[in-house]
């Protein structure tokens, strides 16, 4: 297989604007009739006997689907976009294995790079803890400095933390959106959709002008956990996306990982309930990378083995103040500390109190939150 022809790509992406025809009735016509040209040329018999209701028909048989097509492969070209069929070499190799893989994926950045590395999802809740924003933005960065590709959904939340854990840890990152790629959400992530740009990719299989509307997420969570070697949940309450996406890893023959959270919150009833339910309890890195294939877990543990042994001093051993112990001692990962409790706490004076944060900071061990809070980082 190699890449779509021009004309080729037209029928393509004409295919999945036909009215009723989704990802698992375009299979079933592509394994019925070989292309989607010859989708197109099919009679309205052999169209029926297909399982098509009248109303595809009719439209297959309309010239709409070519003229909206046109128009999108315009856009894209216009965006700096590219569009992926199943029939390319380009499409990624997890997703084509899963049973109902979009026949187009639209894409903005190098796909095909951040896709040669062992791939790991990283999902959970939008309205997130401190410490679950903390730990998934941990391994994210663990997991992406060692080669590991972050594959996550751009919401708020979790999502957000596992790309910014990615850049950070300067790896390769892919967001699956449930939008057009001209139509970015949630807004605010604007800036780290060009990020993830840079560093990977933006992918989804609705075409430009797809609004977030809610029916698009669960199909964008099956491209999600379609494109990892296993999913990890950091945090999910008892009806969420994340729980969805962990639902299809299983059905899509995917590892399933989670980050056990606090009984009492309600946003660790998915990670645990996972857990009971068989999915691998995460604390580090390593607790992931030890379920890879052989040969990835190997390359990448001895890679850490040497890149250990070079290290002349690690990021624990540089020296810290007495005050700037003191003050990371008190400051915990999951209880954002206010600036007030310090002061009264630390018994120290105020300038010395905000010097030592500044360099906390500095050397980040710890973020400031809004309204004058510390969290430290893990």
């Amino acid at each position: 297989m190699t890449a779509t022809a021009p004309k080729t790509l037209r029928d393509w992406i004409a295919l999945t604007f036909v009215t009723g025809i989704g990802s698992r009735t375009a299979a079933l016509l592509l394994d019925r009739f070989g292309s989607p040209a010859n989708c197109f040329d099919a009679g309205r018999a052999a169209l029926e006997s297909a399982g098509l209701k009248r109303e595809s028909i009719d439209a297959i048989k309309s010239a709409e689907p070519f003229e909206r097509a046109e128009r999108e492969i315009e856009t894209l070209t216009g965006l700096g976009a590219t569009a992926i069929t199943l029939e390319d070499d380009h499409y990624p190799a997890l997703l084509r294995e899963t049973y109902d893989p979009p026949i187009v994926l639209y894409c903005l950045g190098d796909l095909a790079r951040a896709l040669s590395r062992p791939a790991v999802a990283v999902v959970g809740s939008r309205r997130c803890s401190t410490y679950g924003k903390n730990v998934a933005e941990m391994l994210a960065r663990d997991l992406a400095s060692r080669g590991v590709t972050i594959i996550s959904g751009l919401a708020r939340g979790i999502d957000t933390a596992a790309h910014r854990g990615a850049i950070a840890g300067r790896g390769l990152t892919v967001a699956v959106m449930g939008t057009g790629l001209d139509e970015l959400y949630p807004k605010e992530n604007q800036k780290l959709s060009l990020q993830v740009r840079e560093q990977g990719a933006l992918v989804t299989e609705f075409p430009t002008s797809t609004p977030p509307v809610s029916q698009n997420f669960p199909f964008r969570n099956r491209v999600i956990s379609g494109l990892a070697l296993g999913v990890l949940v950091v945090e999910g309450a008892e009806r969420s996306g994340s729980l969805i996406t962990a639902r299809m890893a299983y059905e899509q023959g995917r590892d399933v990982f989670a980050v056990p959270g606090n009984i009492t919150s309600s946003k660790s009833f998915g990670p645990n309930y996972l857990i009971k339910d068989g999915a691998k309890l995460v604390q580090t890195w390593r607790d992931v990378v030890e379920e890879f294939p052989l040969d990835m877990k190997s390359a990448i543990l001895a890679s850490e083995m040497e890149e250990k042994s070079a290290s002349q001093m690690s990021f624990d051993e540089v020296a810290l103040t007495d005050a700037e112990k003191k003050i990371l001692r008190m400051i915990k990962p999951d209880e954002p500390a206010h600036i007030d409790w310090l002061i009264e706490k630390s018994g120290l004076a105020t300038g010395e109190l905000m010097s030592a944060l500044l360099n906390l900071e500095m050397t980040d061990r710890i973020r400031q939150l809004p309204g004058k809070k510390f969290a430290r980082k893990l």
